[in-house]
């Protein structure tokens, strides 16, 4: 039996679970591929093909970047024993092993300081903070694009923040040299239907978009709202606590970073002085 596609209205509404759908002002295929995403994290061992690969970095490529310095670099894992070295290291998260190829997206400063070398140029600039802070966010939007792009083709995705958790061990893995870093994994793949991947409900957009100026006070309504919808969720999904809980938690200690307290020192020592 052929399944009917959600209305662009149900589609929304998901994102929130709200109760009350209204149909949106515009609709096309790329707002339907952004409001279904969902993290998958069971994957079905059909693998990636170079061409489909090769796709996706395009897409990744077509992503804003800072006055076109393009600083960022990714590398593709597929290797089974090295994906499961660097899902040891990442948590022991097992869809990364599943996943057919595992993208390791890189803040990449050392092409721009191979240029400079090669010319005898100067290149302080590339030691602040500011220029960290771009390679970084070069990098985040290459990957979501990316992520779109495989999503638009029906393939799974999902993030891995854990690839963080030891740089240097992840770095030697990568070979990565000074001057590069692993900012985030991403995990891609054909997903298992039987996961039954959902979207995870958001915030409602009055808790999220201010008019003009921010205004704090306007949003523990809405998030007291969100909790009644995200509990429906967390129930589906067998999961304790309450969404203020969960993200209390996540940032509750320096051990609840699992590592990642230590970031500052480990880019220092990678290369990037943040100055």
């Amino acid at each position: 039996m052929t399944q009917i596609a959600p209305s662009p209205e149900q589609v929304v509404a998901q994102r929130y679970r709200d109760p009350a759908p209204v149909e949106p002002a515009q609709w096309n295929p790329v707002l339907r591929v952004l409001h279904e995403h969902r993290s998958v994290r069971r994957y079905l061992p059909d693998p990636i093909s170079d061409q489909t690969l090769r796709l996706l970095i395009s897409a990744a490529q077509s992503a804003p970047t800072s006055s076109n310095l393009q600083a960022w670099s990714v590398i593709a894992v597929r290797d089974p024993e090295r994906k499961a070295r660097l899902a040891a290291l990442a948590g022991d998260q097992e869809h990364i092993r599943q996943a057919p190829v595992l993208l390791v997206w890189t803040a990449d400063l050392a092409r721009l300081r191979g240029l400079a070398a090669e010319r005898d140029a100067p290149l302080e600039g590339a030691d602040y903070l500011e220029s960290s802070y771009v390679a970084f966010l070069d990098a985040a939007l290459a990957a979501q694009n990316a992520l779109v792009a495989a999503e638009s083709l029906g393939l799974g995705t999902v993030y891995i923040g854990a690839i963080r958790n030891h740089p240097e061990q992840v770095a030697a893995e990568l070979a990565l040299p000074p001057g590069v870093f692993a900012v985030v994994g991403l995990v891609v793949g054909t997903p298992d239907p039987s996961e039954g991947a959902r979207v995870k409900p958001r915030l409602p957009q009055d808790a999220v978009l201010h008019a003009e100026a921010y205004d704090a006070d306007a949003q523990s309504a809405h998030i007291a709202e969100y909790e009644t919808r995200i509990a429906e969720f967390y129930s589906e999904q067998r999961l304790e606590h309450s969404w203020t809980e969960r993200v209390l938690a996540r940032l509750a200690s320096a051990a609840a970073l699992k590592g990642r307290d230590r970031l500052r020192d480990q880019l220092a020592a990678q290369g990037f002085p943040l100055r």
